[in-house]
């Protein structure tokens, strides 16, 4: 019998031994959430941290999770932040598992003058733990074929009110995460030069796209992808997520196998996608980050991490800390 590919008993076919067990690791960016019965908490969180690696801190992502029923609409993703900081405050209670340390939560920044006040209640009820906003610009103009389809209005990264909006993040010392496509780099750089105030964390390495009409043109992405990452890296306020690349989307057709991929095989796949970012940005702009649960569809969380250590591993030890460790605790303020 073939097990359904995401689920625990297919993630289980391959296992591995945690590399470099001792290295500490902060993982900045993963999501919870209740979804019709596919959970996602703080006990899923644990299970996949608790894997042989030294997970100390991780950083919540928004993901329209637990929004308010009622009230607002600009002030429902406010029940995102509580749910989280709910979450948070229980991983505190055990010192000897991974403590969710900050809260990256969503707020429309075309609102304008009613930022401020929405950022302040996100802080609060985040109770320390909140450190940025997350309005992402990803826009599918060929959604077909594709598992997670953005459904960000067209041209989001030139509206002005957004642009303000972001500006204004800046000033009250909040960072700003963003994903696309890799079709808006270069809409993604532009916006980066119009806001060099603010901190900007580009997500999953701008997503380049390998399903529907981008399957079977990987090498001409890449060679796109890459002149890209060097305009990116030009912009000294944006900082790089490193991961993201096993979502089905990217067309590794991990998700559609009778087996998941070792450490091994995702590292010799990936590798360039890291490398040259990393040669980009240098290690102290760039952090390590496993998506999870959405990068579970194709892979393992200790597979995961053992895949990013092999790919670091050409870099000396205070590169491979920056990478796991140093840059997030800095970026999103955790020391």
């Amino acid at each position: 019998m073939t097990e359904q590919p995401g689920s625990s008993a297919w993630l289980a076919l391959h296992n591995e031994s945690a590399l470099d067990p001792d290295r500490p690791i902060i993982d900045p960016h993963h999501h919870l959430w209740r979804r019709n019965g596919s959970n996602y908490l703080l006990d899923d969180l644990w299970k996949d941290t608790q894997t042989g690696h030294r997970i100390e801190k991780t950083v919540f992502i928004e993901c329209h999770a637990e929004y308010r029923k009622e009230g607002a609409d600009h002030l429902k993703p406010l029940g995102e932040t509580e749910f989280v900081a709910a979450q948070a405050e229980k991983s505190e209670a055990n010192n000897q598992r991974a403590t969710i340390a900050g809260i990256v939560g969503h707020v429309d920044l075309r609102l304008a003058a009613k930022i401020e006040p929405i950022v302040n209640a996100h802080i609060k009820l985040g109770g320390g733990r909140f450190r940025g906003i997350r309005h992402a610009g990803a826009h599918a103009t060929h959604p077909e074929g594709m598992t997670i389809i953005g459904r960000a209005p067209e041209g989001l990264y030139e509206d002005e009110g957004y642009r303000t909006g972001l500006r204004l993040l800046g000033e009250m010392g909040m960072s700003f995460d963003t994903w696309h496509y890799h079709y808006q780099n270069t809409s993604f750089i532009n916006l980066a030069r119009a806001c060099p105030g603010t901190t900007m964390i580009l997500d999953h390495f701008g997503t380049p796209l390998g399903v529907g009409a981008f399957a079977n043109k990987r090498q001409t992405i890449f060679t796109t992808w890459q002149r890209d990452i060097e305009a990116i890296a030009s912009c000294s306020n944006v900082i790089a997520k490193l991961g993201g690349l096993a979502m089905p989307d990217n067309g590794f057709g991990w998700s559609e196998r009778a087996n998941p991929p070792s450490s091994d095989e995702f590292a010799d796949l990936q590798s360039p996608y890291y490398t040259h970012t990393i040669d980009c940005f240098g290690s102290e702009r760039c952090m390590m980050e496993s998506n999870f649960p959405v990068d579970k569809l194709s892979i393992s969380y200790g597979v995961l991490y053992n895949g990013l250590k092999k790919i670091a591993g050409s870099y000396d030890d205070a590169e491979q800390h920056q990478l796991f460790y140093g840059t997030a605790e800095r970026i999103y303020k955790l020391s």
